[in-house]
This record gives C-alpha cells, sequence and structure tokens, in this order.
C-alpha cells in the first residue's frame, strides 16, 4: 500500500502547517487542529471458517465534528495503519468543510486482506467492528462509509449490527448502501462524476476543448471507471490505466495509444479493480510496468488510487504535455512532489476538491435515510454537480485573488471554516 518511510499523516499535518501560516492561526488552534479530537483502537476476534480464532485489529479516528457529525470509510486493507487512518480522517474534514456541507472528519480501518478471507468471515469482521463501537458511531455521531476494499455488502451487515444492538432502524447510521436498502441513486457514479465535474470546470478555466484532450488514469477502480465513462462522454480520450494484479502481486498499466475500449476493459476486470493481464493483452493492449501510467504522452493525469503515488522521484517522469493533474484518490501526492508541479504551471485539482463527489453524496444518502423520501438518479447527480462547481469555482477564485496553488486555496477555504465552526462553539 505505502512506501515504509512514507507517513500519511506527517504529509496531512505538513500540508496543514503551510496553510496555518498562511492563515495565520494562534498556536491554540494549530495544536487542536493538527490532532484526532479521538480515536479508538481495538481488537475484533472472529471465529474462522475452519473453526480456528483469529484476532483481528480495527480503527476509527474522528479527527473534528464541529461543523456536523463525522463522516468517512472504513478501509480493508492488509497495510492499514493508524497514521494513514488519522491522515484520512483529517483529510475528511477538510474536504466536507470545502463542498460546505455539514459533516466533520472520520475514517476507520480493519487490518485484513478481503481477498483471503471468505464472504461469512468478512460479515463476521464487519459485525466485530460494529460491536466495538456501537456507543461512539451513529447517525448524529459518526457515520461510517465504504472505502478500500469494502463495498455496499460490508455496509449492510454493519448497518444490520447496528440496529440489532439499538433495538430501533437507523438507516442514516451509515452510508453507500445497495439502493432499495437505504441506498441513494448516483452513489455509485458519484466520485467519478464528481472529479469530472471539477475537470470540466478547469479545462473551461484554461480554455481548453475536453474532445481536444488526453488522459492517463492510475488506478481501475470505481472511482477511476465511472471517471473515464464521464470523461468519454465530454470527448476526452484514455490513451492508459494502471491497475493492480492479485496474481502477480504488482501493478501493470495497460495502454492503447488510439484509446483505450472501457466496456472491454470492465468485461475483463475483476470486482477489486484487477484487470486480467494475459486477457489484456489479448485484446491488444500494450504491457507497461505499473508506474509507467505517470509518463504518459497526454494532457491530463489521474492518480485515482492509493497514497504516496506523485513523489519526489516518480514526479520527474511527468511529460512535458502534462497541463492538468487531478485527484482522484486521496493523498496521491507528496509536498516535494507539489513543489515540483507548482513549478512546471501544472494545473492541480486537489484531492479532497477532486475527489469530495462521493462524500457529497453519501450526505445526499444520509438526508435522504433521515427524512425516508428518496430521490431520482438525476436529482443526485444534478445536485452534485452544483455542489462540485460551486466549490471548484470558490476554490479557484480564491487561487487567483491570493496568488496561491489550487491546494493552497482549497485548504485556506476548508481551514477557515472548520476553525471558524471551533471558534464559535468556543472550543479554541
Amino acid at each position: 500500500m505505502e512506501n515504509k518511510n512514507y507517513n500519511a499523516f506527517e504529509t496531512a499535518q505538513e500540508q496543514f502547517d503551510g496553510v496555518a501560516e498562511i492563515l495565520g492561526l494562534d498556536q491554540a488552534t494549530k495544536d487542536f487542529l493538527r490532532e484526532p479530537l479521538r480515536e479508538f483502537h481495538f481488537s475484533i476476534p472472529i471465529t474462522m471458517d475452519d473453526g480456528s480464532k483469529k484476532v483481528f485489529r480495527g480503527f476509527r479516528v474522528l479527527h473534528n465534528d464541529a461543523r456536523g457529525p463525522g463522516k468517512g470509510g472504513i478501509r480493508f486493507h492488509p497495510q492499514e495503519t493508524i497514521d494513514t487512518v488519522r491522515a484520512l480522517s483529517m483529510w475528511m474534514t477538510w474536504k466536507c468543510a470545502v463542498v460546505d456541507i455539514p459533516l466533520g472528519g472520520g475514517k476507520g480501518g480493519v487490518i485484513c486482506d478481503p481477498h483471503n478471507l471468505s464472504k461469512n468471515e468478512q460479515e463476521r469482521i464487519c459485525r466485530g467492528w460494529v460491536r466495538q463501537l456501537a456507543k461512539n458511531v451513529g447517525p448524529i455521531t459518526d457515520i461510517p462509509a465504504p472505502d478500500v476494499m469494502t463495498n455496499a455488502q460490508h455496509m449492510l451487515w454493519m448497518l444490520d449490527e447496528y440496529e440489532t444492538i439499538r433495538g430501533e432502524k437507523y438507516p442514516g447510521f451509515i452510508t453507500g448502501k445497495p439502493v432499495g436498502m437505504g441506498g441513494s441513486l448516483g452513489r455509485t457514479e458519484a466520485t467519478g462524476y464528481g472529479v469530472i465535474f471539477t475537470l470540466r470546470e478547469a479545462l473551461k478555466e484554461l480554455g481548453i476543448r475536453p474532445e481536444d484532450t488526453t488522459a492517463s488514469f492510475q488506478g481501475f477502480g470505481n472511482v477511476s471507471q465511472y471517471a473515464i465513462q464521464l470523461y468519454e462522454q465530454y470527448g476526452g480520450k484514455v490513451i492508459s490505466v494502471s491497475s493492480w494484479s492479485q496474481k502477480e502481486q504488482k501493478g501493470f498499466t495497460y495502454r492503447n495509444k488510439s484509446g483505450i475500449n472501457l466496456k472491454e476493459l470492465l468485461g475483463i476486470t475483476d470486482n477489486y479493480g484487477g484487470i486480467d493481464k494475459e486477457k489484456a493483452e489479448t485484446l491488444g493492449y500494450e504491457v507497461l510496468p505499473g508506474d509507467a501510467w505517470i509518463e504518459q504522452d497526454v494532457d491530463i493525469l489521474m492518480p485515482a488510487a492509493l497514497e504516496n503515488e506523485i513523489n519526489k522521484d516518480s514526479v520527474k517522469k511527468i511529460g512535458a504535455r502534462v497541463k492538468i493533474i487531478a485527484e482522484g484518490a486521496n493523498g496521491p501526492t507528496t509536498p516535494e512532489a507539489d513543489q515540483v508541479i507548482k513549478e512546471k504551471g501544472i494545473f492541480m485539482i486537489p484531492d479532497f476538491l477532486a475527489n469530495a463527489g462521493g462524500v457529497t453524496c453519501s450526505y445526499f444518502e444520509q438526508v435522504q435515510c433521515n427524512m425516508n423520501y428518496f430521490w431520482s438518479k438525476d436529482e443526485v447527480l444534478g445536485k452534485l454537480d452544483s455542489k462540485m462547481t460551486a466549490a471548484f469555482i470558490a476554490v479557484s477564485e480564491m487561487a487567483k485573488e491570493r496568488d496561491l496553488y489550487m491546494r493552497d486555496a482549497a485548504y485556506v477555504i476548508a481551514i477557515d471554516r472548520v476553525n471558524l465552526a471551533c471558534k464559535n462553539r468556543g472550543w479554541i
């Protein structure tokens, strides 16, 4: 998942510290906002299918809830660390603030690999996670959602466990549920579409027509799949995507210079976004190393998988033609790489703005559940478009007005909103 020397939380804190200076925050506010409000570490004992017992480590971190209940996904990953969860909870605080939704930042995780667990074992982990936290999560406290290697089914098991413990119905406790069981239409597309709504606005600002652009994507999970779909609808052409091969335990980049065929690739992809290498070769794709996605001769780079992908080494490989980087993933770019991108004059759409479509639609799902009335897909995606567009324009205007890098401008808006909420409540 990450380079051993890379610490996502240190990156998140470093990004915060830089903006705290720009905003001139006092020491107490800095100390308060650069650490989580509370965090939970716990053990989840499970009976495996073969009758043996196994203990999994689980986490939930709530970074800040001054603007509303915590919100954030639950990741299942064999290399999950508390620092990754802390960083993601902090990024969630800024993400909710930048798109101006009344929620705070949270994140959860379990150290496990769903590839090696049966459905029943995964269900027991989900239920065990909720049992450890039932008093500290809920629709008006902290609302989980799916994330890396978790899905709608996992959320439903968690909801069922929570409702069983409480003895009441709480559909707003968790988001990312299946449609028909309290899930929102448009939620599956939301993150990928949100990235492209912001990209569309950036292209407008730069005076570039989408149909004159090409792109390279890192990752082929949910975010990439829907981002590619909408980007192609706008007329753009994707020439390469990278994907993790479970079989070979490494990544590959699949390239077709005349444009990938999304439908064809989806036909040879597993549930975790892994493309079948042999089948891709048969279909005529060039198979390149996993990190080759970044050095493609394209206009747009879209890192849409894990953190620390554009770092001080890989940033040197970015081609001269690249004009925009739209971050579909959380924390894909390190502060050192940001400096280089800034110097190259590449337009950056930062992660917590670009990929905020997911949490925005999760918020819509929560609202619909709590009022027990559901909107049509067009209504959801229309609301998402207007939220993402307004957020992008606010950040872009702030960047121009104060001559800031887009990431710094997004942080200035988000941190200022959270700071104000904490001050107004009398916390600091």
